[in-house]
């Protein structure tokens, strides 16, 4: 199965996301381009193995989304606050996708 090469993506996202502690520019910019990896990702998986991939696809990325939306909409107080639960929420569900192809294998 393809998910091996998805699998290596998604760790290195994990990589990436556990170094963000702060909310700024850099990191906002970071998080960004990891949902975007993640989500693209996730949907592949989707299409590829429905009956793996497609309640993480359901759930997973839509709570991921709305932590997003969360972030961006918030007050500027509560932005560190914001972008750890949405750094938080996107680790949870690259976690998940990792190890819902694992445990297929």
């Amino acid at each position: 199965m393809a998910y091996t090469k998805e699998r290596k993506k998604l760790e290195k996202l994990v990589e990436k996301i556990t170094g963000l502690q702060h909310y700024d520019d850099k990191s906002l910019a970071i998080i960004s381009d990891i949902y975007e990896q993640y989500s693209h990702t996730v949907r592949i998986l989707k299409n590829k193995a429905p009956e793996m991939f497609n309640e993480l696809y359901l759930n997973e990325l839509q709570q991921v989304k709305e932590f997003k939306r969360i972030l961006k909409v918030g007050e500027e107080e509560d932005r560190q606050v914001n972008f750890i639960n949405y750094k938080e929420a996107l680790l949870d569900a690259l976690t998940k996708t990792i190890h819902a192809g694992k445990d297929t294998i």
